[in-house]
């Protein structure tokens, strides 16, 4: 195997340059075992929940800085930098493995069901088909009967109040 030793992303031994650096480094055989190589990027929570699985399956890591975030940072007080996790390449198989059991790298062809909708009829269905819009009167007829629900129950909470206190008082 071989890997680009600018962004420790690994490659075949066929492969002659790294297609992910603008400058097309080229490829170093990995001779050692503990070569850090890269696993895949993530951010934020991301970053956190794969550090935590490779971390239980005590499976060393780091996180390399690969494109800073400044704005979401000073407005949400939240890192939301790109990072690349780094592993020995000894543990690569094996972090991948768990990279793919919590989700955090798809394969080519998995497919993911989020939704009930997608199980059922495979059919999203969007918020113009699911509710038809209102006419000005129908909404006009809505509020007033609100309003007239509202001041009813007020009424009743008012007058079950009076009522209560005077079954106490009658008791005493």
């Amino acid at each position: 195997m071989k890997y680009c030793n600018k962004c420790k992303r690994i490659y075949n031994d066929e492969d002659l340059v790294c297609e992910n650096c603008k400058n097309k480094s080229k490829l170093l055989p990995i001779k050692d075992d503990n070569t850090p190589v890269n696993l895949l990027t993530a951010e934020g929570f991301e970053l956190k929940r794969v550090q935590s699985a490779l971390e239980d399956a005590g499976i060393p890591n780091d996180a390399e800085l690969c494109e800073h975030n400044y704005s979401v940072s000073a407005v949400t007080g939240y890192d939301q930098s790109k990072y690349n996790v780094l592993v020995p390449y000894s543990a690569y198989e094996q972090a991948y493995d768990i990279c793919v059991g919590i989700g955090a790298i798809k394969l080519d062809d998995e497919q993911i069901v989020d939704n009930e909708e997608n199980i059922t009829d495979n059919k999203a269905i969007s918020n113009d088909e699911q509710f038809e819009p209102m006419s000005r009167a129908k909404r006009t007829t809505v509020r007033v009967v609100t309003a007239l629900l509202f001041l009813g129950l007020v009424a009743l909470a008012v007058f079950g109040t009076d009522f209560i206190m005077n079954l106490i008082k009658g008791l005493f």
